[in-house]
């Protein structure tokens, strides 16, 4: 017997890229967001030409987004080369998260760091 449900991991791995997409973009949902020392020392323009560029960063392709999550990203800021990376933890942040396609039980961590610092 066969059923016309929808499938699963397509739908769980939607939703986890449209979490990740609305945290990186907007700041909204659960989480928090790292910038290393490396970006911080550059100053305070560098700091916010880096936010822009993350929050707008669209080019997401099969060599930079393996697994169709958007949780990875590279963008160059003043001649210097920036990752951006999101994790999913538990809500103590102390373990990884159960499933990052649930806010309830998801926080996002999303970290900014110069590609020498990775």
């Amino acid at each position: 017997m066969t059923t016309d449900k929808p499938d699963d991991t397509t739908t769980r791995l939607a939703r986890i890229r449209a979490l990740n997409d609305q945290f990186r973009t907007t700041g909204n949902g659960n989480g928090r967001v790292l910038i290393t020392s490396g970006v911080q020392a550059r100053g305070v323009l560098f700091l916010i030409a880096v936010t822009q560029a993350v929050e707008q960063f669209s080019d997401f392709t099969p060599d930079n987004d393996p697994y169709g999550e958007h949780d990875f990203g590279a963008v160059t800021v003043a001649g210097q080369k920036v990752f951006w990376k999101i994790d999913y933890y538990d809500q103590d942040y102390t373990a990884a998260s159960p499933d990052p396609a649930d806010e309830s039980v998801t926080q996002r961590v999303l970290t900014i760091m110069l590609a020498e610092e990775y």
